[in-house]
């Protein structure tokens, strides 16, 4: 199956949020290949990215997945090679 390399920019307004962000990217995690996070305290916000090497539909249901949390905005950018 053809895969494409993605990175998944992911802001978490809401800290609610963050374990059933955490599960999800558990459930992905066979495709995931690095991810950084970074905790901006004096916002009140976290900042994560996720790259991934994966078919189009695992991307793409991943981050809608996220992008429904409550509080949580995503934004995904495709590699132009295979």
């Amino acid at each position: 199956m053809e895969t494409r390399v993605a990175l998944i920019g992911i802001i978490i307004e809401n800290p609610a949020s963050v374990e059933q962000m955490n599960a999800l990217l558990h459930e992905f995690s066979s495709y995931i290949i690095g991810r950084m996070g970074v905790p901006y305290r004096e916002k009140g916000i976290s900042i994560i990215s996720v790259v991934m090497d994966a078919p189009m539909n695992k991307i793409s249901s991943l981050s809608g997945k996220l992008g429904m949390l409550d509080g949580v905005s995503t934004k995904t950018i495709y590699s132009k090679q295979n």
